[in-house]
């Protein structure tokens, strides 16, 4: 047991980096779950519409993460070893890789959004397939516009969190977040003498706050150079070291490669799961909503511990980075153990908040005991990932990630959803228990040490 748990002073040192990370995902996904809750109040068509859409969006903010992973284990690394050319350096590799993204998805969300639409929309339940397209299509016709500030403030934010300074992303994320839910509220409902927007209110809402956001993050930044020293001369040139830049890339392509195939994984599991009728995407929709609240304590320990093994690994103290991450994984399973009871005891009330039907009530009350059960072993299934993404290995990420989701969990749903007569209710929980196979997986690669590797020396 001494070596799954540290001292105080490695848990201060834990809490200086986690904490704020953890306090404004809490915030942001707190938040989301009240906005959900405001969009669910006009009505089930109205929440699906605006849960499809944001389906697609979620695919295109984890490919946003995908263009910054590669560069942010340099950006790790170079920070720990003091080097901030280097940082900057990895600055302008995520700026470039970032606009590609955005002018590759804008395009295709103009060119093909109806049809992307349309594949979550089946017949069945008691949703009306024709009022869900008119919503969602309403909601994109105007959320779209934030693609440009939500890549910023990623551009940002993640440089900022690599040179240890989580405080500011935090406070800007947790304004936007506030500004977001107020907005909401004034602008779906019709309060302070406006008219009731619905779907298009929370759009403008959300691209509010995306600006709002990228302009505290961005202002403080070039207006603080003596905490955050790599901006001095950040755009002074685009030009990137050819042996720097083929080495960020050998590590950026597989990781952006996975977040693509990841997220495209995820959203095709869940159009595979919208054929046992259009309720479940409802009821999809408050599940995965509640999922981010509680998971949040997942992905800020795992970003801890990404960034604490990154500087040690860039230091060149190899052992410490071994022993640290260990313990910093215990810390996760640990934690999102009393948070899977929290979960599991509140499955049956969340969804009574909804301003929907009684049956999907009753199917996002099932679906979220199950995520619930599952939440310890995604703590260990993202430790491990985490781990061996700051270690460099990249290509094992890209096989043990997306590799496994469309090689395992896609035709796992797709043969029985095509293929069975079974409800959504076993047929989720049979395709959710695969993360068990990843976990032992990624446990004998953790514990071989493959990943400790100095990238900068």
């Amino acid at each position: 047991m001494s070596k799954l748990i540290g001292t105080g002073a490695f848990y201060r040192r834990v809490l200086v980096i986690m904490l704020p990370m953890l306090i404004q995902n809490v915030i942001t996904n707190f938040v989301s779950l009240v906005d959900n809750l405001m969009v669910g109040q006009i009505g089930t068509e109205p929440m699906s519409g605006v849960a499809i859409v944001n389906e697609l969006f979620f695919v295109f903010n984890i490919c946003v993460i995908g263009c910054i992973e590669g560069a942010d284990i340099f950006t790790a690394q170079f920070y720990g070893k003091g080097d901030l050319e280097g940082v900057r350096t990895s600055f302008r590799f995520k700026l470039l890789f970032l606009l590609f993204n955005l002018t590759l998805f804008t395009t295709l969300l103009i060119t093909m959004g109806d049809r992307l639409i349309m594949l979550f929309i089946h017949g069945g339940g008691d949703v009306d397939p024709a009022m869900t397209f008119a919503y969602a299509r309403r909601y994109l016709n105007i959320v779209m516009l934030q693609i440009l500030p939500f890549s910023v403030v990623q551009l940002y934010a993640s440089t900022l969190k690599c040179s240890g300074m989580t405080v500011v992303p935090m406070a800007a994320g947790g304004t936007a977040v506030m500004l977001n839910a107020v907005l909401n509220y004034v602008l779906i409902f019709g309060k302070l003498g406006l008219p009731a927007m619905g779907v298009e209110g929370a759009a403008i809402a959300t691209i509010t706050a995306k600006f709002t956001e990228m302009a505290i993050v961005v202002i403080w930044t070039h207006t603080h150079k003596d905490k955050a020293p790599f901006v001095k001369g950040l755009y002074s040139t685009l030009r990137i070291p050819a042996g720097l830049a083929a080495r960020m890339l050998r590590k950026s392509i597989p990781l952006f490669l996975n977040e693509v195939l990841w997220s495209t994984g995820m959203a095709a599991q869940t159009q595979r799961f919208s054929t046992r009728g259009l309720s479940v995407v409802p009821a999809l929709n408050i599940t995965n909503t509640c999922w981010d609240l509680f998971a949040c304590a997942i992905f800020a320990i795992a970003n801890t511990l990404s960034i604490m093994i990154g500087h040690r690994l860039g230091a060149g103290e190899l052992e410490e980075a071994v022993d640290e991450q260990r313990k910093i994984m215990a810390l996760n399973v640990a934690f999102c153990t009393l948070l899977a009871v929290i979960m599991g005891l509140l499955s049956p009330v969340i969804p009574q908040a909804y301003n929907t039907t009684d049956s999907v009530r009753e199917l996002a009350s099932s679906l979220l005991l199950i995520v619930a059960i599952m939440l310890p072993v995604n703590a260990l299934v993202n430790s491990c990932y985490f781990t061996m993404r700051s270690g460099g290995k990249a290509f094992f990420t890209f096989l043990f990630d997306s590799g496994f989701i469309w090689a395992v969990i896609v035709p796992c749903a797709y043969v029985l959803t095509r293929f069975t007569d079974l409800d959504i209710v076993p047929l989720y929980a049979i395709v959710q228990s695969l993360a068990l196979i990843r976990t032992v997986i990624g446990l004998i690669f953790v514990h071989k040490k493959v990943w400790v590797n100095n990238l900068v020396d």
